[in-house]
């Protein structure tokens, strides 16, 4: 078992902060927010700190999940930031979903002070993160990585190393590529067949059984044919995740015709106040017009 901290307690760090502590590790959390940590440390076993710094001091693996890369420099450099506390030889483990950019320029600075570096997004969602069942994937150097891994298993279902600083994240992007447009084809054919006067719950259950079949069907389907949206992974989220795969596009000259369209989509729902709402809202638009 290892002296760990964790850094950020939102939707997904709560629980994946809460699955390392069951699994023994002597856990030190850390939250903009002290009622949320003062929150956390009375359902699980563990202590707060004030500041990164002091939550990552002593620790051998430091994990972090805030919201984007502004957020990820504020928690991590600085007088204060978790570097500032931690000694040669700990591993920063990085599950933001933020830009492979940051993730560099990360690692560089971790280099200089004898720190490895991880960048490792998640997929899974919310459920994923209580259930204890993420898909992690992983950039860095392969040394850091076999030390960390069987920490990250306390809350992940498949954690992989892809590749060198960076590789998480644009693995990442990938991952959110697949999902955008998959999400849209899934309201478009959901809300033709409602259109159509087809019983929706019937017409998923068979083309389940088919090569239609995905994760967000499974999962999202009957709920996109009920208009519920009021859970899940946010529509805001999704928006910060495209820009940042638009951006790295630009630099490398991918071609992303659907998912900037699928972006526009996501800015109607966010228009029409749901900001908020699971990605799967994409069909609410489709729904009213």
């Amino acid at each position: 078992m290892a002296k760990v901290a964790f850094l950020g307690l939102g939707v997904m760090g709560y629980p994946m902060a809460g699955h390392l502590a069951a699994g023994g590790h002597d856990l030190t959390v850390y939250n903009r927010s002290a009622a949320k940590a003062a929150k956390w440390t009375k359902q699980h076993k563990g202590k707060s700190a004030k500041t990164p710094r002091e939550a990552a001091k002593g620790a051998e693996f430091v994990f972090c999940c805030v919201g984007n890369d502004n957020d990820l420099r504020s928690v991590v450099l600085g007088k204060d930031g978790a570097f500032a506390g931690m000694a040669k030889g700990t591993v920063f483990v990085d599950n933001t979903t933020a830009s492979a950019d940051v993730a560099r320029e990360l690692a560089a600075e971790a280099k200089k002070l004898g720190i490895g570096f991880i960048d490792a997004p998640v997929s899974g969602g919310q459920a994923g993160a209580e259930n204890g069942k993420l898909t992690v994937m992983c950039g860095g150097v392969a040394k850091d990585f076999k030390r960390v891994e069987p920490v990250i298993d306390c809350y992940a279902q498949a954690c992989v190393l892809l590749g060198k600083t960076g590789s998480g994240q644009l693995t990442k992007m990938v991952n959110q590529l697949c999902i955008a447009g998959l999400v849209q084809g899934l309201s478009e054919g959901v809300n033709f067949g409602m259109k159509a006067g087809l019983d929706m719950e019937k017409v998923l259950q068979v083309i389940g059984k088919g090569a239609a079949q995905s994760w967000q069907m499974d999962n999202r389907g009957k709920t996109m044919v009920k208009g519920e949206f009021e859970f899940g992974f946010a529509v805001d989220w999704m928006r910060k995740d495209l820009k940042i795969c638009l951006e790295e596009a630009n630099r490398n000259g991918a071609r992303l015709p659907v998912a900037a369209l699928v972006d526009q989509f996501y800015s109607l729902v966010q228009q029409r106040g749901g900001g908020r709402w699971d990605t799967s809202a994409l069909i609410q638009p489709l729904m009213k017009d």
